[in-house]
């Protein structure tokens, strides 16, 4: 070895050994007859101390040349410092040094490499593998190690068994675009890479392995963003012979099992509510729950006033800021242009502040009367003080746009803490939601989701009003995991693909393989899968899932590291029997 202790590990119990550090020079610091390097490895900063009359001439001279990223090796004593840092866990502690040795020189990095750095973002993805020495950085991928490892744990003490399943499997038509990969064996065919192993842990449970779960890498080409990558990380899982409350038990105590382990937050309950619910009092099915702000309708009392953006709407409904009448008309103008945006949408919005004195000033004053406002305020629970925001329109539109507010202002106010966790679970989901564009319906989940059995008479005469035996884990606003009770016989499969718009040809081409496998008898089986980038994320109180994967893409699906996607030869395009059509420019 060539190191006999880490350059996190040493303290004052260590003074007076001989000990051997390697790493990498973060700093140094020449005071002529005085030189100081502080030697960074994974485990932390170790100070090194090279001193005139301790330390030979050249020793010293070859010291106060390191340069910054320069991998050494050092031997020395370990000696109490004069000068303490009690910011790192080695403050206590230098070491002496009598040999240095230069492992490999460094260019100077393009950034600083230390917790506060001058790179900008694109520049350290570029370089991310000096990123990566950064403590900050190297701390969030520890914390996604200790989340698999605790994962692991749980899931064993709980009989589930770790399967791997196929990377290279069959496209198929429904959820977003696959990644495809061409075959040179069997020309003119091609793999699609998984954007979950759906059927292949289905068919486990076919098999008898009653618990399954799997860690597991899948793809999507989607469009990006912040919490989102074309290759991402599941814990994926599924279990036989349970019903729905058997399932949100099981990951109910995972999901504690981590905060508890990992975060050292003790979760209270898991409170659940309805898709329905979700929609009308949030107007999204992932609420953050961290902060109240319900939705409150006010049709019956807003309309036949007079104001036609009211009357001539489908839904008026609104917010209660609490504490926020004192917010100014610059910033309550800053609001209406805020929802006015093209991301948002809304036409206007309506503002009342109830002040202290018990009367009501509101952008509406020449179409409602004190009494009128009143009414509004009691049906919002207002007290004074308190900030009223409206909107209206279309109701689902509506919703939505209240939404995108009511999250804005619990923001604004502070409410959103990162430190404070509400989970919630989101029941009851519609089975299909219709699209305009193809103008049929589609599975809001996935095409093996089992409807709810009371609902099943539905599907011939109310398709969009049968729910799904399904559930999502939601934390502060983040769907964290999604799942089902699937279907486990072929009829009722066959009567979902026809529902979507399958010909029994193209069932049967897309998935015979897993209705057959029904044939054989198939348990009652359902399972979730939990977005693990986004729960580390949560974990780790960042918005963005790539500060939790070691080389993530960019916004555009790049890694700009490697510079990949590229172009391949003509050869390989040849070989694999892919003709492009590409203009060359002369």
């Amino acid at each position: 070895m060539l190191r006999t202790h880490t350059c996190g590990e040493l303290r004052l119990e260590d003074v007076g050994k001989e000990v051997t550090l390697s790493g990498w020079v973060q700093r140094v610091r020449n005071k002529g007859g005085l030189v100081w390097v502080d030697l960074r490895d994974r485990y932390g900063v170790t100070q090194l101390i090279f001193e005139e009359g301790s330390s030979d001439k050249d020793l010293l001279e070859k010291a106060a040349h390191l340069g910054r990223e320069f991998v050494i090796q050092a031997k020395g004593e370990v000696i109490e410092r004069t000068s303490k840092n009690n910011k790192i866990p080695t403050g206590d502690v230098e070491v002496k040094t009598t040999g240095l040795e230069i492992l490999n020189a460094a260019k100077v990095p393009p950034f600083v490499i230390e917790d506060e750095t001058d790179g900008g973002e694109d520049l350290r993805m570029k370089y991310r593998y000096l990123d990566l020495r950064r403590r900050v950085v190297r701390e969030k991928l520890q914390l996604r190690h200790h989340m698999m490892q605790e994962t692991r744990k749980f899931m064993d003490a709980e009989d589930f068994m770790e399967v791997e399943t196929p990377v290279l499997i069959k496209s198929t038509p429904e959820g977003a675009r696959d990644f495809l990969v061409p075959s040179r064996v069997n020309k003119g065919e091609f793999y699609a890479l998984p954007q979950s192993p759906q059927t292949f842990k289905q068919l486990l449970m076919v098999s008898g392995f009653d618990r399954y779960f799997q860690i597991v890498k899948c793809f999507r080409d989607e469009d990006l963003r912040a919490d989102r990558q074309p290759e991402f990380t599941q814990i994926d899982c599924e279990m036989s012979f349970v019903e729905q409350e058997d399932v949100l038990q099981t990951f109910e105590r995972l999901t504690k099992h981590l905060f508890s382990k990992v975060k050292k937050v003790e979760l209270g309950e898991v409170e659940r509510m309805s898709f329905t619910d979700a929609m009308k009092y949030y107007g999204n099915d992932k609420p953050d729950l961290r902060f109240d702000m319900k939705f409150v309708e006010l049709n019956d009392l807003a309309q036949n006033k007079g104001f036609n953006v009211f009357d001539n709407a489908e839904l008026v409904v609104g917010i209660c800021a609490q504490g926020a009448a004192e917010y100014t008309r610059k910033q309550l103008d800053a609001l209406t242009n805020w929802v006015k945006r093209p991301q948002i949408g809304a036409m206007g919005l309506v503002y009342v502040k109830c002040n202290e004195d018990g009367s009501f000033k509101s952008s509406v004053d020449k179409f409602y009367s004190q009494e009128d406002l009143a009414a509004w305020a009691e049906r919002m629970g207002a007290h004074p003080g308190d900030l009223l925001l409206i909107l209206s329109g279309d109701a689902n539109t509506t919703r939505k746009q209240l939404s995108e507010l009511r999250l804005k202002m619990g923001s604004d106010l502070g409410l959103r803490d990162k430190n404070v966790f509400k989970p919630l679970w989101v029941l009851d989901f519609p089975l299909l939601e219709w699209d305009e564009d193809t103008e049929r319906y589609h599975a809001m989940h996935h095409p093996f989701t089992s409807p709810k059995k009371e609902d099943i008479p539905l599907l011939e005469s109310d398709p969009g009003a049968v729910r799904a035996n399904a559930y999502d884990l939601v934390i502060n606003g983040v769907e964290i995991g999604g799942g089902s009770i699937r279907i486990h016989d072929k009829n009722t499969q066959k009567m979902m693909f026809k529902h979507l718009g399958f010909t029994d040809e193209e069932a049967q081409e897309q998935f015979g393989f897993l209705m057959e496998a029904f044939e054989y008898g198939a348990p009652p089986h359902g399972g979730i899968a939990f977005g693990f980038d986004r729960l580390c994320a949560i974990f780790g109180g960042s918005d963005s899932i790539r500060d939790y994967i070691a080389f993530p893409k960019n916004n555009s699906g790049r890694d700009v590291m490697i510079d990949s996607p590229s172009h391949i030869s003509e050869d390989q395009l040849e070989e694999l029997s892919i003709r492009l059509a590409m203009k060359k420019e002369v």
